[in-house]
C-alpha cells in the first residue's frame, strides 16, 4: 500500500481520498479505523467508585466467575461491560484477544513462550502469566510475525 500526503495550508481540516481498484477487506478496515473517533473510555468500579481506566495502564481484561475485570498496576476493577463491548473501545493495535474470556495488552507483554505445545505462555510485565488458547493462536503468531 502506497501513503502519500500533501500539505495544503488553506485546508480547514484533514481530506483522506483512497484510490483502490477494488474495496477489499483491508480497504474495509482502514476506512473503518480512519471514520473512528478517539477511543471510546472504559470505566471500571473498584472500593465502590467508578474510575476512568487508561488505555495504556490496561494489562489485561478478562471474563471470570460471571463478571469483566481489568487489571492495572495491582489493581483489579470490575467492568460494566461484555468482554466483547470492552474489545470494541479498546485500540486494536494494543491489544488482542488471546481466549474466549481474556484480552492482553501487547505492550504489557514481558516475553511469550512458545515450547508449549498448541498454545502459548505469556508472561505480562507485571509477573501475571496467562496462556493463548489454542483457537488464537494462529492469530498470535500473526501479529508476531511468525
Amino acid at each position: 500500500m502506497q501513503v502519500e500526503i500533501k500539505i495544503d495550508h488553506s485546508r480547514a481540516e484533514p481530506k483522506v481520498i483512497i484510490l483502490t481498484a477494488s474495496v477489499t477487506e483491508e480497504i474495509h478496515s482502514l476506512m473503518q479505523k480512519l471514520s473512528e473517533e478517539n477511543p471510546r473510555i472504559i470505566t471500571g468500579s473498584r472500593n465502590g467508585k467508578i474510575e476512568v481506566l487508561e488505555q495504556n495502564d490496561l494489562y489485561r481484561i478478562y471474563a471470570g466467575n460471571g463478571k469483566v475485570y481489568a487489571v492495572t498496576d495491582g489493581e483489579a476493577y470490575v467492568l460494566r461491560l461484555r468482554l466483547y463491548e470492552a474489545e470494541e473501545r479498546l485500540n486494536p493495535s494494543q491489544f488482542v484477544r488471546i481466549s474466549n474470556s481474556e484480552i492482553i495488552n501487547i505492550k504489557k507483554v514481558k516475553n511469550f513462550d512458545l515450547s508449549f505445545s498448541g498454545t502459548i505462555y505469556v508472561e505480562l510485565a507485571n509477573g501475571t502469566s496467562t496462556y493463548v488458547s489454542r483457537r488464537y493462536v494462529p492469530k498470535v503468531k500473526k501479529i508476531l510475525g511468525l
